[in-house]
């Protein structure tokens, strides 16, 4: 079953108003250590982008662009939430909000080559993201959650499901 071209464009128009609100919010709190909480409403946004990614891709066709979408945007939510419980470290917080800045910005290219396929997308991503994101996330220790607290169990983002998000996305 392919996916109605009508729901993608409403999917990547509706997409890349969150993504203006994001670069926004990063770029309102970049340096300001104070805000490093409001990095849990970046991982709230950027989980609605990686939900309908998601969703439209269990309608989509083999390996349509959506589900490279979904993971990026998982990436980048997971950073985001674990960034937001950053406690005194003012300069790997700044490291954080310049690599979502940078990743929030691919995730918009990735947006506008949907219809591109999935090998074309993957050149989109550069590699230094890949590096920076391991680098990251070696420095968040177990402590960190990749959800915000809801009271619920909340789960971890180990090493391992990262290298396999990258690895979902080819990288």
């Amino acid at each position: 079953m392919s996916i109605d071209k009508e729901i993608v464009e409403d999917f990547v128009s509706e997409s890349k108003t969150l993504i203006e609100e994001l670069i926004d919010l990063l770029e309102s709190i970049e340096g300001d250590f104070s805000r490093v909480q409001d990095l849990a409403t970046y991982g709230n946004n950027v989980d609605r982008i990686m939900g309908g990614a998601k969703n439209l891709a269990l309608m989509a066709d083999g390996d349509h662009a959506l589900h490279m979408i979904s993971d990026y945007a998982a990436l980048c939510k997971a950073v985001g939430y674990k960034a937001s419980q950053i406690k005194d470290n003012e300069q790997f917080f700044d490291v954080c909000v310049a690599f979502l800045l940078d990743a929030t910005e691919t995730l918009e290219v990735l947006l506008a080559h949907i219809n591109d396929a999935t090998e074309v997308l993957r050149k989109t991503i550069p590699g230094a993201f890949i590096e920076r994101l391991r680098w990251i996330s070696q420095q968040f220790s177990e402590e960190y959650s990749m959800s915000v607290d809801t009271g619920a169990a909340q789960k971890k983002l180990k090493q391992s499901e990262i290298d396999d998000l990258l690895k979902k996305l080819g990288l």
